[in-house]
């Protein structure tokens, strides 16, 4: 069930973290603002993009990824950390408010940190919508409640009778995922994760069952603004994923011998460009989710989202999953993509975009309506 206007304990509390949160950008410089990420995922895009609109930069990044900040000198800072998790010290979290930081967040906060709600910075986006994210069954209700076609959800694995892809909690890159028909199939391939390391036994106990549409797989990357009050889409890409991708290079005769058991890890994304008459769907679903996110999570959708679709035979579109922050797909459209280059009229990307729209909102000397 939708959690929202049900629950209005949960709505007050929502509101009244809001409240702190707006307190402490009460006492920022807004000609002062430094925008602050994790050194992963998306963080070259969101800071080049923060330094193309003027903005100080700041990546928080481990020692082994050290190297790619100091090759892509896009941060004016770095920080030193030994986990992301480092994020929630009070003392790091200090440091950031005192340079007027405003976190953007991506999917490594997800995957690597969960509870935003420990996080006194601000930042750019929902936190409530993001904690949606992470369950896929509050995702489910999202979807469902704004009028979007959805794969049917399998409850138990033991009620498996179609194809059905398993997946797990939280942002973890299609690591682990896999394909199955029946509950003996689960059980066999349950098996095999785990021995391959891809997976943990007690992964299953939360596993997320969904049925498995046939078709092309595509991600648009929208960004509602509340400044202007519109979606806009900005980017559309695909998955490059290890190691399904690379079946159609071992002849099937091969396959039946090997018995493979390939999984759905993300290595990379290409960029798509759709059939203009497959666009009106797409852009219809996401303001029918910006609309549902008003309700489900005060004070609703702010900036970046991804809506993850498939198109059947029919060119019909079903939307299996929605992230609500900026996801990797983005990066594929630096400097723009056609869409953000119609839209604007000059290069423009995601992180560029969350930045401009922050710019904007520094220049009117209110912020409010952006940040959680």
């Amino acid at each position: 069930m939708v959690q929202s206007g049900m629950n209005q304990e949960r709505v007050e509390k929502i509101k009244k973290t809001r409240e702190k949160i707006l307190e402490i950008l009460e006492g920022y410089d807004l000609n002062n603002l430094s925008i602050v990420t994790l050194g992963s995922h998306s963080a070259l895009n969101i800071l080049k993009g923060a330094k193309e609109e003027g903005f100080k930069t700041v990546c928080l990044c481990r020692e082994k990824e050290k190297i790619i900040y100091e090759s892509f000198p896009v941060a004016d800072e770095l920080i030193p950390i030994e986990d992301y998790s480092d994020l929630l010290n009070e003392e790091m979290q200090e440091r950031i408010s005192e340079m007027n930081g405003i976190l953007i967040p991506h999917g490594s906060f997800n995957a690597y940190i969960g509870n935003l709600e420990k996080l006194r910075i601000p930042i750019f986006g929902n936190r409530e919508l993001m904690y949606w994210e992470t369950i896929r069954e509050m995702q489910h209700e999202w979807l469902k409640k704004a009028g979007l076609k959805i794969p049917r959800i399998i409850e138990k694995p033991e009620e498996i009778n179609r194809l059905v892809i398993v997946k797990f909690p939280g942002a973890k890159g299609g690591k682990g995922y896999f394909l199955a028909t029946d509950y003996e199939e689960f059980l066999k391939k349950s098996k095999e994760m785990v021995e391959k390391g891809l997976a943990k036994a007690k992964d299953f106990k939360s596993a997320f069952i969904q049925e498995y549409i046939l078709g092309t797989n595509v991600y648009f990357s929208f960004f509602y603004s509340p400044l202007l009050d519109r979606v806009e889409l900005i980017a559309i890409d695909r998955r490059y994923e290890a190691d399904v991708d690379s079946l159609g290079k071992v002849p099937s005769a091969i396959q039946l011998k090997l018995d493979l058991s390939p999984t759905y890890t993300v290595v990379g994304n290409f960029p798509v460009v759709l059939r203009e008459s497959l666009l009106s769907e797409a852009l219809k679903a996401a303001k029918n989710v910006v609309e549902v996110s008003k309700e489900i999570a005060y004070p609703g959708m702010v900036g970046p989202f991804c809506l993850e679709a498939v198109f059947d035979e029919n060119a019909e579109m079903t939307v299996f999953e929605i992230s609500a922050r900026i996801v990797a797909g983005t990066n594929t459209g630096i400097p723009s993509s056609a869409y953000s280059y119609i839209l604007w009229g000059e290069n423009m990307y995601m992180g560029r975009r969350i930045a401009r729209e922050l710019r904007l909102a520094a220049e009117k000397g209110d912020m409010r309506d952006l940040i959680f």
